[in-house]
């Protein structure tokens, strides 16, 4: 008879290897439903891709269902390739050390791919203000800071800065935002000038005149406006 606790890592194991497999899959499947967006287009145009690549996947998925039930038999064919898949989909050190307590504690990654970072809204308003014409598209904020148009609007939705249609000199319109919202930083504050008067921080400009009678008279030049 077989050890029961060896039954129980085995299923363990392969519930933890479909649940890696599946997340795989649809992660992978919004990727690529997503990369059918164009940045260099507006409105409805611009995910008329996405849409395309959705409607794809959903005729593709209701084939393998009508597939199934026409004949049945396939089955026996696709159960042992799913659980296969599932297997492999585990990390070679989780496949020969499965966890006895909670699976959810140790699941490793699903994947050793890692999102590229977030950008900061400073690193937005820098890149702005460099590549911004003034505004600036996405795409091309997305290629100065090394990240994806997701990630720089996420940093935009974040902090409720609009993404509008907007033209960027030689590359026209196009998906971005307004330089408007990121204003330049205020210039420190210097002296106050007279409107029409000179700056002059000399401290010299005076002179103290001595008289007869111990009297003290300063006088302070007249400043000449400028013709």
């Amino acid at each position: 008879m077989s050890d029961p606790t060896a039954i129980q890592r085995g299923a363990r194991t392969l519930t933890h290897g479909q649940r890696l497999l599946l997340h795989r899959i649809g992660r992978r499947a919004a990727a690529w439903v997503r990369a059918g967006r164009r940045d260099d287009l507006d409105g409805v145009a611009a995910i008329l891709g996405c849409v395309l690549r959705l409607a794809v996947l959903a005729a593709g998925a209701y084939g393998a269902w009508l597939l199934i039930r026409r004949w049945p038999a396939v089955l026996w064919l696709a159960v042992p390739l799913w659980c296969w898949a599932a297997i492999r989909a585990i990390p070679q050190e989780t496949a020969e050390r499965p966890s006895e307590g909670d699976e959810e504690s140790s699941e490793p990654a699903p994947d050793a791919e890692q999102a590229p970072a977030l950008p900061t809204l400073q690193d937005v308003r820098e890149a702005v203000s460099r590549v911004g014409t003034p505004h600036a598209h996405l795409a091309v904020l997305a290629e100065a800071l090394g990240a994806t148009t997701d990630r720089v609007r996420e940093v935009l939705a974040e902090h409720d800065i609009p993404v509008e249609p907007v033209r960027m000199r030689g590359r026209g319109s196009s998906t971005g935002v307004k330089a408007d919202y990121f204003p330049a930083p205020a210039a420190a504050p210097g002296p106050v000038v007279v409107a029409g008067q000179p700056a002059n921080n000399n401290t010299n400009n005076t002179t103290v005149q001595h008289h007869a009678g111990g009297a003290h008279i300063t006088v302070t030049p007249a400043v000449t406006p400028p013709q």
